[in-house]
């Protein structure tokens, strides 16, 4: 990650997480309210697979993407001299590598294998703890502002770590489904803000490493980009809210989901 696109790959994985969530939880939320059980429609469950489906695929992008690139360690751990080949890359493999494994887990878990229905969400959790610890250790050593930029993301990886670990036992909690998706769009923006400061796409340097206030300003822009989180699923869940429940909506809704699987809404 030491580009901005390194930075924006993840960034850009989270935000598009975060943007599914912050409307697939309120419908399921809206439509539980109605009586109507739309985790078992069917296109309700495809949606949930392709969520699965692109977390095992953007892992396998970056972990392929950070080994392959003409300066990437081509799989190369150690040197014939004694000595490691880039070990950040193989770092962010390892994130990688643990939020596919929780894609996989999503797939398999409406499949008929006898998997407890809580594997998901703990293996989100565990996800997000790898993450969290490699990333704690991620900027060690390095100037002042480069270390807080990044410690400050722990804000947002142990949240969701801790969030999703308590879904483990409170399962479809809104309040701790707002709080995950909450923690996904501010791990996201803050991925895309690392890379903005650091490495500037436009070219040049950085923002000065040396500057106080540049990290005085940083604490309170991260306080800016929750605040935009949430706001984002207040927008959607009003969206949301006026298509099922609003003026006709729950009329269509049901006419739709009738269609897309038969039954549902009897």
């Amino acid at each position: 990650m030491k580009n901005f696109e390194g930075h924006a790959l993840p960034g850009c994985y989270f935000l598009t997480v975060g943007v599914l969530w912050s409307v697939k939880h309120p419908i399921k939320y809206l439509m539980q309210r109605k009586n109507e059980n739309i985790s078992k429609n069917k296109w309700y469950q495809y949606l949930e697979l392709l969520e699965g489906l692109g977390k095992v695929i953007i892992a396998l992008v970056g972990i392929l993407a950070g080994q392959f690139i003409p300066e990437g360690p081509h799989l190369h751990l150690y040197t014939e001299d004694h000595k490691w080949v880039d070990l950040l890359t193989w770092t962010h493999g390892t994130m990688y590598f643990t939020y596919g494994l929780a894609g996989l887990v999503d797939i398999l878990i409406p499949l008929p294998l006898g998997l407890p229905p809580g594997l998901d969400r703990f293996m989100l959790s565990q996800a997000l703890c790898v993450e969290g610890f490699l990333f704690y250790f991620h900027a060690h050593h390095r100037l002042a502002l480069d270390q807080h930029i990044h410690s400050l993301m722990l804000v947002a990886i142990f949240g969701g770590a801790f969030c999703s670990l308590l879904e483990v036992f409170m399962r479809d909690n809104p309040v701790l489904e707002l709080l995950r998706t909450t923690m996904f769009l501010l791990q996201g923006s803050w991925f895309l803000q690392i890379g903005f400061v650091l490495y500037p796409p436009w070219g040049g340097p950085g923002w000065d490493q040396t500057d106080h206030g540049n990290i005085m300003f940083l604490t309170m822009c991260f306080s800016w980009h929750y605040l935009g989180a949430l706001l984002l699923f207040i927008i959607n869940y009003f969206i949301v809210y006026w298509y099922v429940v609003g003026p006709g909506g729950g009329r269509t809704v049901c006419a739709d989901m009738t269609v897309m699987s038969p039954g549902l809404c009897q």
